[in-house]
């Protein structure tokens, strides 16, 4: 329902305008309740409207003419439902009730769906184990709570005088097993962790796999019935698991040498210590992703929004899936293979994290600001480790867990469910939206049409019409953004909540920068650099996980 950029002028071309009187105030301004809109893009989506139906007006005057009839009260109505939107949208306590009503509506909905299949499921007035299972299975992915699923399930069984019955009082006694009969068939997924350690016996280094390594346990994975993302999951538990675990030395292998403490080390060692991988997000957060619309308002009810003491606002990321990567003809290779993701919920903040805010972490770093920049700027001349080390301070002094994106997660905010190109939508045709090489700007690729307003960076916010579907802002342009992970090409096999391998030379900087020409801000474009880089135009921003 996202508002076209720029809207098209014959209403025959874009449908959504009939939503000007919808009892959906979200939908009369062409947003969506999911997405949670900020106040500047309720504003900036009515503005647009009341434009867009101010230049129909003198079509009052021509009630033969075929758009004058298709329009018709709307030429008198539009601005006042608009303007009426716009007010409830913007009171906290209106909003708020509202979005109670939307969120009602949507669980009754699903318990509706619900009900459908219990009817069925129940149609011979027994209700099978497996069937029940199933049900359960179809009810967490309509975001249903267990109670509420139960309730309806007795209710029904009640009112068709239905039993429950067992597979065990249906089925005749099973056979006694015959001598030599085969074992009854192994857990995939034990299989699959037993496999995994014998491959690792005759390797030296366990820390990490090859691409085509992993490519071959992942097909061995499937042949025991998993999917592709279940395989990798185990992979990269694996992983982990023997990266924390002491080594053991192998018969014939030199001793490992005991770890020299830190406090240890001379100051003058000239051997540089060798960058530790990533950390990476808790294990507890591996939940089965349930992105339905009801699973979604459950998620905003359980996790509001909010600012912490340091003047961050987190916005939440609802729970979906997308396509990471882009098939489009300008899409890089290491955009390729598209690889389906999925990704828990969490909060990412609405803005780069700023010059003033990291500056209460560190308050040398004053000394290295741009010459341009003021202290609502965002935080540049920084390497990834800087960054890690600033989340690090954060969660100590908030409680709570803040780190960077992974890739996926970064990838994600910027597109949403709707797979947006660029985070505000399909194309980049004024200088609205984000901060880059513009006509304003001396690089030999710069857009010499488009005027964002800056030659370098700029204060973030500056773009409210260039947000993405949750509400996060500057993730095209203004400043390159650390990530989680490192760069690893795509395997165009399903993941949850993945994340990229520990290889140093490669770490993962997304959304481009006021340098960058206009192609490098879609939402999948993927830049990588040395851990250590920094520059004028690399920044970050932070997430903070979902307390369960």
């Amino acid at each position: 329902m996202a508002l076209p950029i720029p809207i098209p002028d014959n209403p025959l071309r874009w449908d959504a305008w009939r939503n000007y009187n919808s009892e959906d105030y979200y939908a009369r301004l062409c947003l969506s309740y999911e997405a949670n809109p900020s106040a500047e893009q309720i504003e900036e989506n009515c503005r647009q409207l009341l434009v867009w139906w101010q230049k129909k007006l003198p079509l009052k005057n021509q009630p033969s003419n075929p758009l004058a009839q298709l329009l018709r009260a709307g030429l008198d109505e539009a601005p006042a439902f608009l303007a009426e939107a716009r007010t409830k949208l913007l009171d906290p306590v209106v909003r708020a009730a509202f979005d109670q009503e939307l969120q009602t509506k949507i669980v009754a909905e699903g318990l509706m769906e619900f009900k459908k299949l219990l009817v069925f499921a129940v149609g011979d007035k027994k209700l099978r184990e497996q069937d029940e299972a199933r049900l359960f299975d179809r009810g967490r992915q309509l975001g249903l709570s267990q109670a509420a699923m139960l309730s309806a399930i007795e209710a029904e069984l009640s009112r068709l005088g239905a039993v429950r019955v067992t597979a065990e009082s249906e089925a005749p006694p099973p056979p006694p097993p015959q001598p030599g009969a085969a074992a009854s068939p192994k857990n995939p997924a034990d299989e699959f962790r037993r496999m995994l350690r014998v491959a690792a016996l005759g390797r030296e280094d366990d820390d990490d796999l090859s691409d085509s390594q992993r490519d071959a346990l992942c097909d061995l994975g499937q042949g025991l019935g998993l999917t592709g993302g279940e395989a990798e999951d185990l992979i990269d538990e694996y992983l982990e698991e023997t990266i924390a675990a002491p080594k053991i030395s192998r018969p014939g292998a030199a001793p490992a040498k005991a770890p020299v403490p830190m406090t240890a080390r001379p100051q003058t060692m000239a051997a540089k210590k060798p960058e530790a991988p990533p950390s990476t997000p808790s294990a507890a957060r591996a939940p089965t992703i349930q992105p339905s619309p009801v699973s979604r308002a459950h998620e905003r009810q359980v996790h509001p929004n909010f600012t912490n003491s340091i003047g961050m606002e987190m916005r939440l990321v609802t729970s979906g899936s997308f396509q990471m990567g882009s098939a489009e003809p300008d899409a890089a290779p290491q955009e390729q293979p598209v690889t389906p993701v999925s990704i828990s919920c969490f909060f990412m903040a609405r803005f780069p994290v700023t010059n003033a805010q990291y500056e209460l972490f560190d308050p040398t770093h004053r000394s290295k600001r741009a010459p341009w920049a003021d202290e609502n700027h965002p935080v540049v001349y920084l390497n990834s480790r800087d960054a890690e080390k600033f989340c690090g301070w954060l969660s100590s002094k908030q409680g709570r867990k803040y780190r960077l994106p992974t890739e996926a997660e970064w990838e994600y905010a910027a597109k949403g469910i709707e797979n947006r190109i660029f985070p505000w939508g399909e194309k980049l045709d004024s200088g609205n939206f984000a901060n880059f090489a513009d006509k304003r700007t001396n690089f030999a690729w710069r857009d010499t049409v488009i005027d964002d307003g800056f030659a370098e960076t700029a204060p973030v916010g500056s773009y409210p019409r260039g947000a993405s579907p949750f509400g996060i802002e500057d993730m095209a342009g203004n400043v390159f953004e650390w990530c989680l992970d490192c760069f690893e090409m795509y395997k165009g096999k399903e993941r949850v909540n993945p994340r990229g391998i520990a290889v140093p030379s490669k770490r993962i900087y997304r959304g481009g920068s006021w340098k960058s020409r206009a192609g490098n801000l879609r939402a999948a474009a993927r830049n990588f650099n040395l851990p250590d880089y920094s520059s004028n135009d690399v920044g970050f921003r932070v997430v903070c996980e979902c307390e369960s």
